[in-house]
Formats: C-alpha cells, sequence, structure tokens
C-alpha cells in the first residue's frame, strides 16, 4: 500500500528563522519554496482563504522536511508537547560527529535535556534537544554500522 514516506510537515511561526536553522545551521537544501492559495488548498485543508508559503528541504543523504508558513491561519509562536506527549513528538536525525553538532547547536541557543547518551547496546550515542519554535529533535551518532 505505502512505498515510501515523501516527507514530514512542521508549521512555523517564523519562516526566516526557521529557514536559517535548517538550511543553515543542519545543512538541509531547499529544494523548493512556493506560495500556495486557492480552491485546491482550501480543499485540502478543509479551510477558507488559505495562504501559506511552503519550502521543502532535504537532507544531504536523503529525507525531507516541509516548512509551512500559514499567513491566513497562524497558530501559537511555539510547540508546546514534551517527548512523551501523544502524537508526534520529534524528528530523529543522523549526525556526523554529535559532540560538534552539539556544540554547533547550543550557540544557535537550541537546549538540550541531557548530555549525549551511548545506547545499551553501544551502537550509537544520542541525545534530544529542542530548536527554534520548540520543535523537539533527535541527534544521533551512529558508532558502528
Amino acid at each position: 500500500m505505502i512505498t515510501q514516506l515523501r516527507h514530514t510537515g512542521l508549521v512555523v511561526a517564523d519562516l526566516d528563522k526557521a529557514l536559517h536553522f535548517w538550511r543553515d545551521v543542519l545543512g538541509f537544501q531547499v529544494a523548493r519554496q512556493m506560495e500556495e492559495s486557492g480552491p485546491h488548498i482550501d480543499a485540502m485543508m478543509g479551510l477558507r482563504n488559505v495562504r501559506v508559503t511552503t519550502a521543502k528541504l532535504t537532507a544531504p543523504e536523503g529525507g525531507m522536511i516541509e516548512l509551512l508558513h500559514f499567513h491566513s491561519h497562524p497558530d501559537r509562536p511555539v510547540w508546546t508537547g514534551t517527548p512523551h506527549s501523544t502524537g508526534f513528538t520529534h524528528v530523529a536525525m543522523t549526525v556526523v560527529d554529535l559532540a560538534a553538532t552539539c556544540k554547533k547547536l547550543a550557540v544557535e541557543g537550541v537546549t538540550f535535556f541531557a548530555p549525549p547518551q551511548l545506547s545499551p547496546d553501544g551502537n550509537v550515542r544520542v541525545t534530544y534537544c529542542q530548536g527554534p519554535e520548540g520543535v523537539l529533535l533527535e541527534l544521533v551518532e551512529m558508532l558502528r554500522t
């Protein structure tokens, strides 16, 4: 039935700030950015008079995030869920050097729940952090393949 996961959508309050974080800090590339409105997007969203800017960003080795900034239907400026909240909670990404990544993200104002942890099987080092607009990120460094 399902052949692949296309992308994960992330609604953002500040598109410029989100693009800076995902593109300039994390290294995603903008594959497509567009303004969307009209009957098609209204029908798809079940709303009226939708105006949204979307930006699809690709990771260097695969995977896609879609940033959505709603001009017409703004919501809260920050996501307030937790790692144990019901529903989607975080975006997990593989990194090359977790220590260096954590240092770079800390400079950008990202907060960490705890220092990186070694998995019980010793295969990965992992940490959770909270980025712009409250988005939770899981960063994983593969130690063994």
